[in-house]
């Protein structure tokens, strides 16, 4: 069926023989793309009319938002300023965190592979959780306010540095570490010495490129208690304050713009 829908083409060699060209398979994959997209278009009840007649809508609340309301600045600093350390805090503990995790999680290092293999679950369980869903598990465990939501960020950042790292010590060439041991070191010794030097800038690139995402992150963790900024988001569009609500994202934009400047400058450092 697949031969008459898409035949091989047939290519003649400089030698006067031919071969047969590998039937593509792009058409079979844009085919299932468009199934997919039309099932997708079906079950969420998307209508592009709508969209249409409702974005100017978007607009609407854009324009009420300018000019920020400049006054309600000087309440801002506190909260942002809980964002920021809450990320910050949590971006630190979870990528320290992570590197044990990603050492037990990688097949080179650990010769039990059921203790690899359960590592791995472990990362993969965590990266499945929602930040949002961490935080509000957290604000039950440790109360409202800033502790739940840096438990939230930390969780993430092990999640997500942990899986990344586990990858780069698995591709790490294993060389030097075999000849270490040879020499009668130990595998965490081995590791130490031949496989974190090479795994190092990377680790630290990712971590940073993490607490990036986190700061983001962590401004939307006040709608579940989680404290920070986000916690203003919430009462002031419940309250229609869009002014106030400008300011707050303009606040956020300069933030994490210097977050990021800040950290692209130092990971450009470490390539």
């Amino acid at each position: 069926m697949l031969d008459r829908l898409f035949p091989p083409k047939r290519i003649a060699l400089p030698n006067g023989k031919a071969v047969m060209e590998k039937r593509s398979r792009i058409p079979l994959i844009g085919a299932g793309l468009a199934l997919c997209t039309i099932a997708s278009v079906y079950f969420t009840d998307f209508r592009l009319q709508t969209l249409i007649g409702r974005i100017d809508q978007f607009w609407v609340i854009v324009s009420d938002m300018l000019p920020p309301d400049w006054s309600s600045l000087g309440q801002l600093w506190p909260p942002l300023l809980d964002t920021v350390k809450m990320s910050l805090l949590g971006s630190i503990a979870g990528a320290l965190l992570a590197l044990p995790a990603a050492v037990m999680a990688a097949s080179n290092i650990v010769r039990s592979k059921p203790v690899a293999a359960a590592g791995k679950a472990a990362l993969s369980l965590l990266r499945t959780l929602p930040t949002l869903v961490t935080a509000l598990i957290a604000t039950f465990v440790f109360g409202l306010g800033p502790l739940a939501g840096t438990a939230a960020i930390m969780l993430f950042t092990l999640s997500y540095v942990g899986k990344l790292l586990c990858e780069q010590i698995e591709n790490a060439d294993m060389g030097p570490f075999e000849a270490m041991e040879s020499l009668g070191m130990t595998r965490m010794q081995a590791f130490r010495f031949a496989v974190l030097p090479q795994v190092l800038p990377g680790y630290i690139s990712t971590s940073l490129f993490c607490f990036e995402g986190n700061v983001r992150y962590a401004a939307i963790l006040g709608y579940v208690g989680a404290g920070g900024i986000g916690l203003l988001i919430n009462e002031n569009l419940a309250w229609r304050d869009y002014p106030r609500v400008g300011m707050i994202i303009v606040a956020l934009i300069v933030t994490v713009y210097l977050i990021e400047t800040v950290s692209e400058h130092f990971r450009k450092k470490l390539i």
